[in-house]
């Protein structure tokens, strides 16, 4: 059986070029370049609360640095190191293999360095801490949104969350509508580029991680304002338009987790702006609603301008 350090050696040691130092020593050496601040951020995944046991480690791979990387798109920040902290069952090589395999497949599309981390035998957990670079001045926060702004929505939510409730047999799906649900829910694509894009756009932004409703509740909390969602302009992807359980299909847009699309505000007068960069990026970049002076709350509004009543807003990791 391969040793701790054997599976460091084999699978997750490579050369690091944009660090000083990096993976084979106590700790790795970081320069940021100049004029940029450092953006760090961290998330654990665990066996059967954020995955499902047997899920394929290659993708289990791709996602677990994806949902950081979504954190550092958020904020703006380009995307440059990583460590990888991992405890695992057994020293199980072709499990290793193929998660490395997924893991780096994504770092390398996204330039990013794993320049350290941990191994241990323990139930199946995965913690990975990434950094970015971003200037100071442009960083997107979640305490920038303004009364007046504009609320957008990269892509489309729900996608996911359908994905999962077929999976757990809530829902069933066929075809390309199971290809396309279940590929967001295990391969999230972290959206770098756009989070790159917003600096000077976005007064603030946050990713889809646990619910359109729940992410956006932050950023209202944080800039001590409320919104009015129009449901009506929310994008409705191909699966969720077919799916005959309207319940169901409200929930996933408006609850629906995993996502990793960005929520962000804006002033209208970048809203030309805005569908510029839509069709440039060939992302759809849709105006959701209005930030509203108030206190912090979200109110769902349909075509007609009557209020939705919303039994649930998101995940919750202790609910």
């Amino acid at each position: 059986m391969a040793s701790e350090f054997d599976l460091i050696g084999r699978y997750f040691s490579r050369s690091a070029p944009s660090a000083l130092l990096g993976v084979g020593d106590d700790g790795a050496l970081l320069q940021p370049r100049t004029g940029m601040s450092l953006a760090v951020s961290t998330d654990m995944l665990l066996e059967g609360r954020h995955f499902l046991p047997g899920t394929d480690p290659a993708k289990l791979g791709h996602k677990a640095l994806a949902v950081n990387l979504s954190d550092l798109a958020a904020m703006g920040a380009d995307a440059r190191w990583a460590l990888l902290a991992i405890a695992l069952p057994e020293a199980n090589e072709a499990w290793v293999a193929s998660f490395a395999k997924g893991f780096f497949a994504l770092a390398d599309l996204h330039g990013v360095d794993l320049v350290g981390g941990d191994t241990t035998r323990g139930p199946l957990a995965i913690t990975v801490t990434v950094l970015g670079e971003v200037p100071p001045e442009l960083a997107l926060r979640r305490d920038g949104a303004l009364a007046g702004d504009d609320i957008w929505l990269s892509g489309a939510t729900g996608e996911a969350a359908l994905g999962l409730a077929h999976v757990q047999g809530r829902a069933r799906l066929n075809g390309e509508h199971l290809v396309q649900c279940v590929a967001r829910l295990d391969t999230p694509q972290p959206r770098l580029e756009l989070g790159g894009r917003l600096r000077g756009i976005a007064r603030s932004a946050i990713d889809v991680s646990d619910g359109l409703l729940a992410d956006l509740m932050h950023i209202l909390q944080a800039s001590g304002v409320a919104a009015e969602v129009r449901i009506d302009h929310l994008p409705v992807a191909a699966a969720l338009a077919a799916c005959g359980d309207a319940k169901l299909v409200r929930d996933c847009l408006l609850a629906g987790g995993d996502d990793y699309e960005l929520v962000f505000t804006a002033p209208p007068h970048h809203h030309a702006e805005i569908a510029a960069l839509s069709a440039e990026l060939g992302l759809a970049l849709t105006a959701i609603g209005t930030v509203m002076p108030g206190e912090p709350a979200v109110v769902v509004r349909d075509a007609s301008g009557a209020e939705v009543p919303v039994a649930r807003h998101g995940f919750d990791h202790f609910s």
